[in-house]
């Protein structure tokens, strides 16, 4: 039982380049920092862009300016009422502060916070009634990162080697998706928390075993009672859901402890294709004789998971990567999740249109990238009951980190926070210690080996040995154990990105790997969009061009600098499909249009290039679902929430139940039935050419949880075109495939794609 009293909104901002070490609002004032209005959450930067000292920070070049201000100190203040209660513990609680600060009440420091992916709680039983000013002092992360020494150890894209010892979203500092924005501010919520004198602190369930006619849940929790007599405290447990209700009560013997529930018929938790992501309700309930005390709920799914993998695997696919649920292998397709705004500030409040995506494009797992923030709370809740897997790296990427006890420690703390924050969600499957780190080890031709990581082979593990054991751990993500480094083979779960040239060539083609969990293609945004950051007079030509560059996003405008190939990978591709010199390249939006149907066309042979081979490659992740900011990128979802081509490609592959054709192989072109459900279904399909000529149709069996091949054609060299539909007697279905899709008619194509979009039937 808790009750929360806000203290986000409107506050008073202050920022200088210099600042001593003020404790009140008005003694920064003194130093002559620059007053603003501030907005908690916020930014820095958002609050100088309402106060009209930035530009349009995503306008043009814009965003660059920002990096002016990373050596700047900022102040906010507020002042707020506060009336203690004989009922209630107050605690100060900060969810996220970027990222070095000092925090006073009255000009009286009550603690600071180094990490802005934790939060921070500091007791109030010091504060007599009243007003009273709480000021926070944030010193910039650039000037605090040049406190550490570079050691030889570490290893950085060269705009990043002041990240790694600072515990901030890596993009920040610059990325191929993100700008470098290295932002300050109050970026989560602030309150007053206030809880019960004797409370229930902490409550985890996790499922020990679990069948069709009882399921075993293990209960840890822990409650505070102070110095009272323990023997006069009880704990009673309830859960309920899905027309059940069972209870126990617990005399507690100690403030911590242990239960175990035996659950009869349950209803197990299941990924979205495999059954219903049934949920449970968990109370707990702190009586002091029969006083109730505190009431503590959370939400719980029974299920079990594993991850079934091979360190390496070959070309006959002697290997394995496969998510098992309640004993059960799944097929996972889903995306990358990346930040979905620059300024995570606004993460909250734009989640709400994004993660219906999710639903209506068929996922059944999300990947939280490491170089990401820890996302909030909207995002866990929705893929617990919407039955998404979510697989959580650890917020590290594409760089080698410290490894001395200092980031030791600030990792252990942060895994702790964290671990105890997310892993009541059973939509969590796995834990990921970093996102490419491993790979990071041989960068620049090194040979060095990724398991000396004391950081992924120690220090998380630990963390989970001690706080979460109930769901696997990878060290990394494509994770090189040392059976891989020692042999080179082919490792069994991959980030395919390769040369980026044409996506059906011989890398995407030929590799071996039987989990993609990063894979992407380029597709350009449409003209509305890009028309709202790109001045008109740049829009077009865009090769060379330096807003077209800076939202690539090269972190200064250079086409010779890091991420400059991106717009030139992207032309190529189009010319790829079109060939050059091609209608699809002479202005901006026929351009913008064969970029997009190069993606589109992209994104759907991976996922079906995988789907079709179940069960000798399990799962792909592709990369991914939306912008965090206006870019030219490999999201199918722009800024603006403009979904390109790609959305609805992604979603007709998607489908639980998909007809779709392999390529061609000994003359034959080879129609597949991909079911993903665990129901046998049979299908009436047709196959027609682009003229509607009728070249197949039949009745076949889609088996469950199964991809067969239900159709045969004579694959010729011609250029063609075919349309799939199918119905199962309750859904209808529809898919296209494009023989010889390379080197194409870009005026044939636009034909087809209207014909397409004609054709389409509900799913």
């Amino acid at each position: 039982m808790k009750t929360r009293i806000s203290l986000d909104g409107t506050w008073r901002g202050a920022y200088a380049e210099t600042c001593a070490a003020p404790a009140r609002f008005q003694e920064a004032l003194d130093e002559n920092m620059r007053e603003i209005r501030a907005e908690v959450p916020g930014a820095l930067e958002t609050d100088l862009e309402a106060a009209g000292i930035l530009p349009e920070i995503f306008r043009g070049e814009n965003v660059i300016l920002t990096q002016d201000y990373e050596n700047v100190h900022y102040c906010l203040a507020r002042t707020f009422d506060y009336h203690p209660s004989d009922e209630y513990d107050d605690f100060l609680v900060f969810e996220g502060i970027d990222c070095f600060a000092d925090i006073f009440i009255d000009g009286v420091r009550v603690g600071e916070t180094h990490n802005m992916l934790i939060g921070r709680s500091f007791p109030l039983d010091f504060l007599t009634p009243g007003c009273h000013e709480l000021f926070v002092h944030i010193r910039p992360a650039a000037l605090e990162a040049r406190r550490q020494e570079t050691a030889p150890f570490a290893n950085a894209l060269p705009y990043q080697y002041d990240s790694l010892g600072v515990r901030k979203a890596p993009s920040q500092y610059g990325w191929d998706i993100m700008p470098r924005t290295v932002s300050c501010g109050i970026w989560k919520h602030v309150y007053i928390d206030r809880r019960a004198k004797c409370r229930v602190s902490d409550l985890f369930a996790y499922t020990v075993s679990a069948g069709e006619e009882s399921a075993k849940l293990r209960i840890v929790f822990n409650t505070w009672v102070g110095a009272q007599n323990i023997h006069k405290f009880s704990l009673r447990l309830i859960l309920e859901g899905n027309g059940q209700k069972i209870e126990h009560t617990e005399k507690l013997w100690h403030t911590g402890g242990v239960v175990f529930l035996r659950v009869p018929n349950p209803r197990l938790w299941w990924p979205r294709n495999y059954g219903e992501p049934s949920l449970y309700s968990l109370t707990a309930e702190l009586y002091h004789e029969d006083l109730l005390q505190d009431r503590y709920a959370i939400k719980t799914g029974i299920r079990t998971v594993q991850l079934k993998r091979t360190s390496t695997t070959n070309e006959a696919g002697d290997g394995e990567f496969c998510f098992i649920v309640n004993g059960k292998r799944i097929f996972a397709m889903g995306t990358n999740w990346v930040p979905v705004d620059a300024f995570h500030a606004r993460d909250e409040e734009r989640l709400p249109e994004i993660l219906p995506m999710l639903d209506d494009l068929g996922c059944n797992i999300v990947r939280c990238w490491g170089g990401n923030v820890y996302e909030n709370d909207l995002l866990y809740d929705y893929c617990d009951s919407h039955g998404v897997m979510i697989w959580q790296d650890f917020t590290m990427a594409c760089a080698v980190y410290p490894n001395d006890e200092a980031f030791a420690a600030l990792m252990r703390e942060e895994a702790e926070y964290v671990v105890k924050r997310l892993r009541n969600h059973p939509a969590l499957v796995l834990w990921s210690g970093d996102n490419e780190c491993d790979q990071s080890f041989c960068w620049g031709g090194e040979n060095r080996n990724p398991n000396d990581n004391a950081i992924t082979r120690r220090v998380l593990p630990d963390v989970l040995k001690i706080h979460d054991f109930s769901r696997p751990y990878l060290p990394s993500s494509p994770y090189i154990d040392d059976t891989a480094y020692q042999s080179r083979e082919s490792i069994s779960e991959d980030h395919l990105w390769g040369p980026r040239d044409y996506f059906k060539g011989d890398y995407y083609k030929n590799t071996v790997c039987h989990f993609a969990s990063e894979t992407g293609y380029h597709g350009c945004p449409s003209v509305e969009s890009l028309k709202k950051y790109i001045d008109p007079e740049h829009l077009w030509p865009c090769l060379g061009d330096r807003q077209w560059l800076v939202h690539a996003a090269t972190p200064d405008g250079n086409e010779s600098g890091p991420y400059g190939y991106r717009i030139r990978l992207m032309w190529n591709q189009a010319e790829i499909l079109f060939g050059k010199g091609s209608k699809a390249l002479e202005s901006l939006e026929s351009f913008s249009l064969a970029s997009q149907i190069s993606q589109a066309e992209a994104k759907k042979y991976f996922i079906e290039r995988f789907r079709l081979s179940k069960w000798r490659r399990t799962g792909i992740i592709w990369w991914n679902l939306i912008d965090g900011w206006p870019q030219i990128s490999d999201a199918v979802v722009d800024y603006y929430l403009d979904k390109k081509l790609a959305y609805g490609y992604i979603k007709r592959s998607q489908q639980p139940l998909c007809l779709m054709f392999d390529e061609p192989r000994g003359g034959n072109l080879t129609l597949y039935a991909v079911n993903d459900t665990r129901e046998d279904r049979t299908v009436r399909y047709t196959v027609e050419d682009d003229c509607g000529r009728i070249l197949a149709e039949a009745e076949a069996v889609a088996a469950s949880d199964a991809s067969v091949p239900i159709c045969s054609l004579p694959a010729t060299d011609e250029k063609r075109y075919y349309i799939v539909r199918w119905s199962d007697g309750e859904k209808q279905g529809l898919n296209h495939y494009f023989a010889n899709l390379i080197d194409i008619d870009f005026d044939y194509y636009q034909t087809l794609l209207s014909k397409l979009r004609s054709s389409l039937t509900p799913c």
